[in-house]
């Protein structure tokens, strides 16, 4: 692959010329600004990290979270551009680290914006919700299907980005190519060769059918590898790589962090992971700090430096693997704190991920998102079909929803499916909860 296409800045969906930001601003800083004043940024300030619904003001939100990784993700991104200015004498480089930093940290920052309600468990309730109506979707084909069957948070994500923000707008917020790129860490269709879902790009999907159309001019635009096989899979952008880095860095050490300060993880527990990190000098600093609670802070911010340095030095060692697509694994399982970066996410695997308080309300997530589903998909085939049955029921149910032109009497079985997941997945937690009491008559305005 080719650095000078693969950080292009052409706007995805837009034809005609861009209008020239105005310096020191970029295309790809006015990307990051498009996407901070985005309605879809703006709801993940109540969707689940880790605590659901969580009563502590302290505890990292998808907003906290997203805005951490991007904070990590660009100083990836201006390090790692010089490791790319060594490798390309090309490429001008006066400019490069701000672009590079730029492009990862906006990437970054958009990584989690199509993320249901309830974190993980909303997705796995979305997919459940399908198999158990299976034979609604029937009459799809398999690609169809599966899109739906296997609801993947990230190619909503790229839905959101590319369709739904700025609709009718064609390209949706019309994110530069390279920004795009780099936030599509699974750059592939639900559907594959098995063979062209190995490496760890191909383990998830990125878009889905709706959004085919504009993946397939985004891989043109950016001289994506497409890999070998009959299903539509392209090899990611390397520095899609930094975006998975940041994001693997922030929730293996923050989530810890945050299972700390609710009280599941106990003090000497966070400190035996730090341990094996720090400098003997960065340890020594940290016996200093009597305040245990700051003591953990020190911790963090160290860990999450060294791991940034021992990233980016993996991405030097692995350069020329991704940008051929020889390499096709996670930078920070090849890093020197690997495995202590492991222990990291075993820990909040049996200590928070399994805390009570998290496991009850993932559970009334998938009542509530089921629920959901249930009531406003239901209306929206009933009105689309003409049904008579419950029409006054229905007539409400769809006042509640967002205001369109679109004639449901006009929309495919998957189209309809994919109005009611764009505003279920599209839900904060609170406003999921609420709606789902209101509409079920347990809780009145």
């Amino acid at each position: 692959m080719d650095w000078s296409k693969l950080l292009s800045a052409k706007r995805l969906g837009r034809t005609e010329e861009n209008e020239a930001a105005l310096p020191p601003r970029t295309e790809f800083t006015r990307d990051y600004d498009r996407i901070i004043f985005s309605s879809a940024f703006r709801r993940l300030q109540d969707k689940t990290q880790v605590f659901p619904l969580a009563k502590s003001d302290y505890v990292r939100t998808r907003l906290t979270h997203s805005l951490e990784v991007a904070s990590v993700g660009r100083s990836l991104g201006m390090l790692a551009a010089e490791v790319i200015s060594e490798r390309d004498q090309g490429l001008k480089t006066e400019s490069l680290p701000h672009d590079v930093g730029a492009i990862v940290a906006t990437a970054c920052l958009a990584h989690d914006i199509g993320n249901p309600p309830f974190g993980h468990a909303g997705e796995s309730a979305i997919q459940e919700w399908f198999e158990s109506h299976s034979d609604f979707i029937r009459e799809l084909d398999e690609l169809h299907q599966t899109d739906l069957l296997k609801f993947e948070g990230n190619a909503q994500g790229f839905r959101t980005l590319c369709r739904l923000q700025q609709a009718p707008q064609r390209g949706g917020l019309q994110l530069t190519s390279a920004v795009l790129g780099t936030f599509t860490k699974y750059p592939r269709a639900s559907v594959v060769d098995e063979s062209q879902s190995s490496g760890i790009s191909g383990k998830k999907f990125g878009f889905m059918q709706s959004e085919t159309s504009l993946f397939e001019e985004l891989a043109d635009e950016l001289g994506l590898i497409k890999k070998p096989g009959s299903g539509l899979v392209w090899f990611r952008h390397p520095l899609a790589f930094l975006v998975e880095a940041a994001d693997d860095i922030c929730y293996h050490v923050m989530d810890i962090e945050d299972g700390y300060k609710a009280g599941f993880i106990s003090f000497s527990e966070i400190e035996d992971l730090h341990r094996s990190i720090l400098s003997g000098a960065q340890w020594s600093r940290a016996s200093e700090i009597k305040d245990l609670g700051r003591r953990v802070e020190y911790f963090r911010a160290v860990t999450v430096n060294s791991l940034v340095h021992e990233v980016v030095e993996a991405f030097a060692e692995k350069y020329d693997g991704l940008l051929s697509s020889t390499f096709d694994g996670e930078l920070t399982a090849i890093i020197e704190h690997g495995d202590e970066l492991k222990k990291f996410k075993t820990l909040a695997k049996e200590k928070v991920y399994s805390a009570r308080p998290v496991v009850e309300i993932e559970a009334c997530g998938f009542e509530v998102i089921a629920g959901l589903l249930d009531a406003f998909l239901g209306a929206i085939n009933s009105k689309a079909t003409k049904l008579q049955a419950g029409k006054v029921r229905t007539r409400t149910l769809l006042s509640l929803m967002p205001k369109t032109e679109i004639k449901l009497e006009e929309l495919d079985i998957y189209k309809r499916t994919l109005l009611a997941t764009d505003f279920v997945s599209g839900m904060t937690d609170t406003f999921a909860v609420e709606l789902y009491q209101r509409i079920r008559g347990i809780s009145l305005p």
